[in-house]
């Protein structure tokens, strides 16, 4: 039965939208005794589990507590209580306090007056590989785009982004839930220390001498007198780091491969690029860069026709609820002009991604400048030879040859 497989097969990895899709039409809440959780894959289930924080707890670092011995949760005592102040790793009523705190630091406003400087990064870029007419599009200039980015906003110096990319992905090997990695806690520990090291005298030069970027306006983020203590903004600067470039080169990898297996939809927004903010909702809900996020059930509760218990993992499996024909229409199919999209690419509740906006506009700028300046861009290799990083919660591409 596919609820007793290892989730991390190769046909798993390679295509999970048929591998969960399966699992979905026979059974929409199933045990898996291998991962020793839940796995919900209808769209409608997903959402209720997103919609319910009361009963579906994200703190990831204390259902990591339940899973160590005393020795292991000594060893890693610093990454445990560094995530533990990560938003996305906490519930209200820290959550909610948090995330106050951080939204006003990290506004919509903030993020849109960066659309013109992300437009001259990508033109930038393709101004020195275009006379190529080739690149491996993840390496040479996916990875550069967020990269670039997240640093300016942040106020990072620009001589800085390679270090601090290497850690930030060490960092992920934790979060990602990688196969095959005994050392990633370990790793991650260490990377922490470093990330803790390089961004302590950031924010208490900030605090002495404010700018006009994002660590002090964190140091600054006030709500009827609290504010961030310096744990926390470190814990954000960490978080920010990791999540605002990952993520995004993801999407950009997957998109473009989303549109080299639909052609006659990369031809229409080179033909219409007034589409590409519909193009970009179709790209996180077709082949989004998260395919899977983990729950923990509190109290006992019924989901899917099926009672779950205290303490019950669940991971939530968007890359099937996202295809769900129950919500879509033709759902393996890419459509930039789909509208209605209610796509959980980002997440829903209190919990929807926080740089959904700045990973939205990124796209936005990559794709309308890469669908005016190579319209004929095409994939350099078969698309039976896409490859993807072994891992439970990302959708990530290896290399993504392209020419033009």
């Amino acid at each position: 039965m596919l609820t007793r497989d290892d989730l991390l097969t190769a046909e798993a990895v390679q295509d999970p939208y048929a591998y969960f899709g399966h699992l979905r039409e026979e059974e929409g809440v199933a045990w898996n005794a291998r991962w020793g959780g839940w796995l919900v894959t209808r769209y409608d289930d997903v959402l209720q589990v997103l919609r319910d924080p009361e009963h579906f707890s994200s703190d990831r670092m204390a259902a990591l507590r339940q899973e160590l011995t005393e020795g292991e949760e000594e060893k890693l005592a610093l990454l445990i209580n560094h995530l533990s102040k990560w938003f996305v790793f906490s519930d209200p009523p820290y959550h909610t306090r948090l995330r106050m705190l951080v939204n006003k630091a990290f506004t919509p406003s903030s993020v849109e007056r960066l659309r013109p400087r992300v437009r001259q990064i990508v033109e930038g870029l393709l101004d020195g590989l275009a006379p190529r007419r080739q690149m491996e599009f993840i390496k040479e200039f996916a990875f550069h785009i967020p990269v670039i980015v997240i640093c300016e906003y942040m106020g990072v110096p620009a001589e800085d982004r390679e270090k601090l990319k290497v850690w930030s992905n060490q960092v992920g090997s934790a979060v990602g839930i990688r196969a095959g990695d005994p050392e990633r806690w370990e790793r991650s520990q260490q990377a922490v220390e470093r990330l803790l090291e390089y961004f302590q005298p950031l924010v208490e030069e900030r605090r002495r001498h404010p700018r006009e970027d994002f660590i002090t306006a964190l140091v600054q983020a006030e709500e009827r007198g609290d504010l961030l203590s310096d744990e926390e903004v470190l814990a954000t600067c960490t978080l920010l780091m990791f999540a605002g470039h990952e993520s995004t080169m993801n999407l950009l990898a997957n998109g473009l491969a989303a549109f080299m297996r639909f052609p006659d939809q990369w031809e229409l927004l080179c033909r219409e690029p007034g589409l590409v903010r519909p193009a970009v909702e179709e790209l996180l809900r077709y082949d989004g860069p998260v395919k899977a996020l983990t729950r923990q059930v509190r109290g006992e509760v019924t989901l899917g026709g099926k009672e779950l218990k205290e303490g019950d993992r669940l991971m939530l499996l968007f890359a099937a609820a996202n295809r769900d024909p129950r919500k879509f229409r033709d759902p393996e199919r890419l459509d930039i002009t789909r509208s209605p999209n209610p796509h959980l690419g980002f997440g829903y509740g209190i919990h929807v991604c926080l740089g959904a906006p700045l990973a939205r506009l990124e796209a936005q700028e990559t794709f309308l400048t890469l669908s005016r300046r190579l319209p004929g861009i095409r994939l350099a290799i078969g698309l039976d030879e896409l490859e993807y990083y072994p891992t439970f919660v990302g959708r990530i591409l290896k290399k993504l040859p392209v020419e033009w």
